[in-house]
């Protein structure tokens, strides 16, 4: 007979702080985010931080905080070891960064440590080495005054967990990302940054408004606005860009609590909510906010990087976020501001210098149209009114209420004869087996200078212009970045193009790809690059604001999907450079667009999955007009 044996064991303390470690450090930003904090806790005012092999080889803080005695230092590494909690009330007043005990021992499970630390009242300091959570070397040691941990060649002892790490400038990414977190919600601490030997920031201790500008780039100077406001219940403070900052993509959006950098969907929408009408839809604002109030009205143990915390009454907060950004703004649209940068030209316009005055305003009130307009009854009596008499003279007949009533009646027939074709493998309009085929010899007609008519054998098609070469250039851009190089137009007079640190090392990564694309740039001194060459098929003119607008664009597939770098980039710029709707084309140009569409291997659909165009049926067309 078998023996039943007990099966639940307790793990060895290595595996079990390995797990525990997955938690916290999940790549060398993780890292860096909890000794920077340490740091803070530390009261230092001098934090510097250097990575190698960005932060693979090495994550290394050095501060001049408090430091530690040989004790302390030794038993930082213990799990569930802390100085901020000796109490379970504890728990409920944090105002450290701090608190969990799980950091140091963390890294020291998956990294080999190395801490030199020394208070002021001792006469050396102490060095420790761990590697594997087992301490090596203990020994004193001449120091300053503070800390230095330096963790090297993360996740050696668990292999498969490094080779999850991602390339080198996407890692580099994070840990600027986890920097800027941290260096913002101090600007009275000096930070710095050294990858590689060269020092990315340098950051003086200053006011918050000087520390945004220097993260985030110098175009911010003149385009914040203070947000302030004080309650008995708590304070929100900080900045938020004019309504002209807005971007399509969420970089530039940060919100700390009792100075801890949070995620919040729903304070988001608190701000999004305020600059409503102000912004488009498909546009987000810029912020730093803080907000401070009673630890008491928080839970912030709900997720390992304590990013993500629990409020008392989150309606309040909201109210008070919203109305707060809202009166902010408001303040903006109404105060009147002498901005020295102003082109001359433009504060000359009568808007500027000669404003709609309360005389003015009655002179208009007592015009018989202000009357026919906001006196009851007397909508019908307006036509007849002599100002009105020829008011259709200045517009033209309007195409648009033809062209959508053929599409409504298109969406409510149920038969689905008129919907656009489904994906198909191969130029469709080539194609022997293909039912649809575009007439060579009929013209084209372009509607609302969006949209291309295009005649087929049995019936048309409605291309959308900006769709359908969005596809074009795609398939372009992958057959490029694969094979043969785009041929690049070199510059006479190179464009620079400065950008915010982000920027930069998201731009310096994608260098090699984009050369394989046609554009040929280079680094011209600290985060500002030379445009040098551009693609030879892509119109010059707007080179900046191409680049500019595709790191945008590319930032905003980081959140989607998880596209590869080259699929980024690939949809990025196609969607940067396809021609927008409100050009006008002329017949060959609408005639090569066409072409180009349906020699694409897959010609109905946008990269993102739209449609490119829509096909309208001959038999269909006749039942319309009673004739099938």
């Amino acid at each position: 007979m078998m023996e039943l044996r007990d099966k639940i064991q307790l793990l060895p303390d290595n595996i079990a702080n390995q797990i525990a470690a997955g938690e916290v450090i999940q790549r060398p930003a993780s890292a860096v985010k909890e000794l920077l904090e340490n740091a803070v806790d530390a009261g230092a005012t001098e934090i510097k931080l250097i990575v190698a092999d960005a932060g693979k080889s090495l994550v290394q803080v050095i501060d001049n905080g408090s430091g530690m005695s040989e004790t302390d230092a030794r038993m930082a590494f213990e799990r569930h070891a802390t100085s901020k909690i000796n109490h379970i009330e504890d728990l409920f007043r944090i105002r450290t960064m701090g608190f969990r005990g799980e950091a140091l021992a963390s890294i020291a499970a998956v990294a080999q440590v190395e801490l030199k630390t020394r208070r002021a009242t001792d006469e050396t300091g102490t060095y420790i080495e761990i590697e594997n959570s087992l301490v090596k070397t203990q020994e004193p040691v001449a120091f300053q005054v503070g800390t230095s941990i330096a963790m090297k060649n993360v996740f050696f002892n668990v292999p498969a967990r490094r080779n999850f790490l991602k390339s080198n400038p996407v890692e580099m990414r994070h840990i600027v990302d986890e920097f800027i977190r941290v260096a913002m919600a101090f600007p009275e601490i000096f930070f710095s940054l050294t990858a590689n030997g060269q020092e990315v920031f340098h950051l003086e201790r200053g006011t918050l408004k000087q520390r945004i500008v220097h993260l985030l780039g110098n175009h911010y100077m003149s385009k914040l606005v203070t947000v302030q406001e004080k309650t008995d219940y708590l304070n929100i403070y900080g900045f938020a860009g004019k309504p002209e900052t807005a971007k399509k993509t969420r970089g530039d959006q940060y919100f700390f609590v009792n100075n801890r950098f949070i995620r919040s969907a729903y304070l988001n929408h608190a701000v999004m909510s305020a600059y409503q009408e102000m912004i488009p839809g498909d546009s987000f604002p810029m912020y730093v906010l803080f907000i401070d109030l009673d630890p008491a009205q928080i839970d912030i143990n709900v997720h390992p990087t304590k990013q993500e915390i629990k409020f008392e009454d989150e309606k309040i907060i909201y109210a008070f976020v919203q109305a707060a950004v809202k009166h902010a703004l408001a303040q903006f649209s109404i105060t009147p501001t002498l901005n020295f940068d102003l082109d001359p030209s433009i504060q000359k316009l009568d808007a500027v210098e000669n404003p709609f005055t309360e005389e003015k305003k009655a002179n208009a009130s007592a015009s018989g149209l202000y009357s026919s307009f906001t006196q009851k009854n007397q909508a019908h009596f307006i036509e007849s009114k002599s100002e009105l008499k020829h008011w259709k003279d200045f517009y033209p007949e309007p195409k648009e209420h033809a062209f959508k009533s053929l599409l409504s009646a298109h969406q409510e027939e149920s038969s689905g004869r008129l919907e656009y074709e489904a994906p198909v493998s191969g130029g469709i309009a080539r194609s022997a087996e293909a039912k649809l085929q575009l007439l060579e010899d009929a013209p084209l007609l372009q509607l609302l200078n969006t949209y291309i008519v295009v005649s087929t054998n049995n019936g048309f098609i409605l291309i959308h212009q900006q769709s359908a070469h969005e596809r074009v250039l795609y398939e372009r851009y992958i057959t490029a970045a694969k094979g043969k190089p785009i041929a690049s137009q070199r510059s006479l007079f190179p464009l620079t193009v400065p950008l915010s640190t982000p920027d930069a090392v998201l731009l310096q990564e994608l260098l090699p790809d984009l050369k394989q694309l046609g554009y040929e740039i280079e680094l011209f001194g600290k985060d500002t690059f030379a445009i040098q060459g551009t693609p030879a098929d892509v119109d010059s003119g707007n080179e900046k604001t191409a680049i500019e607008q595709m790191l945008e664009q590319f930032k905003h597939f980081n959140s989607d999907v998880k596209f590869s770098r080259r699929e980024k980039l690939v949809r990025s710029l196609a969607w940067q450079h396809a021609v927008k709707p409100g050009k006008i084309l002329t017949q060959k140009e609408m005639k090569t667009l066409a072409d180009d569409l349906f020699a694409c291997s897959q010609s109905n659909i946008t990269p993102s999955g739209n449609p490119t165009y829509i096909s309208f049926k001959a038999d269909y067309l006749e039942k319309m007009f009673g004739k099938g």
